[in-house]
């Protein structure tokens, strides 16, 4: 029997819960928890191990958690969501409980995320903001920004019911993480892995938790402003449709309006006249908008294709409908429409025996014809990308 077992197990095939805790340089804490989670393992009767995904201390961690019974896993890469994978890869028990390893986290809160995942929840997070954040555990930047804004920007994005996406107290079951199949090696690998739950619609829940201030006796391996960073940049990394889709259909409402607009001649706002230079930032919008669609489209063709992102039913209809065929002959209609149009500026230019013309006219049908070819270029090269991108996935 695995020596960190709690009392009740009988071997470790049959260990309910695994206790992981990343270690980097934290003998003053450690055993400190290590004892704390044994106890809350032996008081409720839960059969479970404690492991620590060691990252390569050098302050005698290692030897602590030995000698405390706990089972240590070396992880050479760096980095938080490494050594965590590392240790959840090793774990032997049916559910995972995850907690940094400082005292910040309350280990006899196990129970709680127990009975959760025990009643069917595949991920349950604990929520430091319902079950009290003490006094100088979590800096105000973090709480009241940081923490804030990227849960919320996280909610936003992927609709997750999660209401603390960076508590590092949370618990899940083995094979939902193995269907999660999260690659993040640093700290965004909390947010990663409440994405991913949310994505591939795995029932998951918010329990209350404390957080207390760390004991540690030297700075946190966090880093404010480049892990917020790094957290931000991955979840717009996962959204598509927030990173290219919604801005670029916004360019293109707001080129094609103003661009309608100003068609027909200058128009004049108070004492301001809108012309054609106006309608060539107006086409300008329309050609960049149209590319962050694009974009978003191959973003999220690639994604799926490399198990990055779950199957989207929609996408898959849409490609049924809208086949390469088609996307081409669509291309071909706006390359058409846009030669017509530049051969007609052309036919004015040449009855002036190629001369002067009036440019402030002549600018409104070649934007017209300018937009029109783009366009057309654009779909056909689009096209043929898209159904290569989806070859893999037919």
């Amino acid at each position: 029997m695995d020596p960190a077992a709690a009392v009740g197990a009988p071997s470790p095939g049959h260990l309910e819960i695994s206790i992981v805790m990343p270690c980097l340089n934290e003998e003053l804490t450690l055993g400190a928890c290590i004892e704390q989670a044994r106890e809350a393992l032996r008081t409720n009767g839960i059969a479970g191990e404690i492991v620590v995904a060691d990252n390569g201390s050098t302050d005698g961690s290692r030897e602590l958690a030995e000698s405390m019974g706990a089972r240590v896993v070396p992880v050479e890469r760096k980095g938080y969501g490494s050594a965590l994978m590392g240790g959840i890869a090793s774990a032997r028990g049916k559910y995972i409980i995850m907690a940094d390893a400082d005292c910040s986290y309350d280990f006899t809160h196990i129970p709680r995320f127990v009975e959760k995942l025990r009643s069917g929840y595949e991920l349950v997070m604990g929520n430091r903001f319902q079950g009290g954040i003490r006094p100088g555990a979590m800096p105000p930047l973090h709480k009241y920004l940081g923490n804030p804004v990227l849960t919320g920007i996280g909610r936003l994005f992927f609709k997750s019911p999660c209401g603390d996406f960076h508590c590092g107290l949370r618990g899940f079951s083995k094979a939902a993480y193995e269907r999660m199949s999260l690659r993040t090696t640093g700290m965004e690998f909390a947010s990663e892995m409440v994405v991913k739950a949310t994505l591939f619609k795995m029932p998951m829940c918010d329990v209350p938790t404390t957080l207390s201030p760390d004991k540690r006796d030297r700075p946190p391996h966090l880093r404010s402003w480049r892990d917020g960073w790094r957290h931000l940049r991955f979840l717009l990394l996962y959204s598509p449709r927030w990173l290219f889709l919604y801005p670029g259909l916004f360019l293109m409402l707001v080129g094609m309006v103003v661009g309608l607009w100003l068609l027909p001649g200058p128009r004049k706002v108070g004492n301001i006249i809108l012309d054609i230079h106006t309608l060539l930032y107006a086409a300008a919008a329309v050609l960049t908008g149209f590319q962050a669609v694009l974009f978003a489209l191959f973003t999220k063709v690639f994604a799926i294709t490399e198990g990055l992102l779950p199957e989207d039913v929609r996408l898959t209809r849409a490609f049924r409908i809208f086949t390469l065929e088609k996307g081409l002959f669509a291309g071909a209609l706006l390359l058409a429409t846009g030669l017509v149009m530049a051969s007609h500026s052309l036919i004015a230019w040449d009855r002036t025996g190629f001369g002067p013309m009036d440019a402030v006219h002549l600018m409104r049908e070649v934007a017209v014809a300018m937009v029109s070819l783009t366009l057309g270029v654009e779909m056909i090269l689009s096209s043929f990308f898209l159904s290569i991108l989806g070859l893999t996935r037919k």
